[in-house]
């Protein structure tokens, strides 16, 4: 029996059984256009009905070409932080190193270990897929992939990838992983790549990260990726 006050559940996509997960669903679209063209991203106007024949929708959304993110973990169990300037919010925010997939058909994981050594001078010999997730999917088409890095060494000084604007005032900080977690939970960390990615390290060192995927495992969610 259905307890008082549970909503029916209907569920049209999975049968009874299978794991939870999310599934592509391509609704029939009737226009796309852009109607604004930014230096990192676009706004998209998409026009598509949720049924054939069903009253057309329009929805507007950030055309976005996704990032990677980086916990990067020690041998002692601490996490890397760094805290950046962030406008939109007018905050300077913790965060975890991160950065866009702006190069054309750059490998993945090459773009998270470039992101990591241009902001903070640091290279990972071991690298593993800790979550993926979309930042704000009713209105960007973001995908993030966070990444477990560790095998730890600096990148050589004349290397180094010199910091401007904002990222010139970056500062560093390792946190035990727990501490970092707790720091989530208390809502003292607020940028998303960072909440998801202490949280998920934090839930898969409990296996010793026995469970993660490799690093190069398919990201089928990914923009450049979808409908492959």
């Amino acid at each position: 029996m259905t307890a008082p006050g549970t909503p029916p559940t209907v569920d049209t996509l999975h049968q009874a059984g299978e794991p939870v997960a999310d599934v592509p669903s391509h609704r029939p679209l009737q226009s796309s256009s852009t109607v604004y063209r930014g230096r990192i991203w676009d706004v998209v106007s998409d026009t598509f009905s949720l049924t054939p024949g069903a009253a057309p929708l329009t929805r507007d959304y950030i055309a976005h070409p996704g990032a990677v993110a980086v916990v990067v973990l020690n041998d002692r169990n601490q996490v890397l932080l760094l805290s950046q300037y962030r406008h939109p919010v007018q905050m300077v925010l913790w965060e975890i190193p991160a950065g866009l997939l702006d190069i054309e058909g750059e490998d993945f994981v090459v773009g998270a270990a470039r992101e990591l050594a241009e902001e903070a001078d640091i290279a990972c010999a071991e690298w593993h897929v800790l979550t993926d997730f979309f930042t704000t999917p009713g209105s960007s088409s973001e995908a993030i992939r966070i990444y477990l890095a560790r095998g730890l060494s600096e990148v050589p000084e004349a290397d180094r990838h010199v910091r401007t604007e904002e990222e010139a005032e970056i500062a560093f900080r390792w946190v035990d992983l727990e501490e970092a977690a707790a720091a989530v939970l208390e809502g003292r960390i607020h940028n998303p790549s960072a909440v998801v990615g202490i949280l998920a390290a934090s839930a898969a060192a409990r296996s010793g990260f026995a469970t993660l995927r490799e690093a190069g495992a398919p990201w089928p969610e990914h923009p450049s990726q979808r409908g492959k």
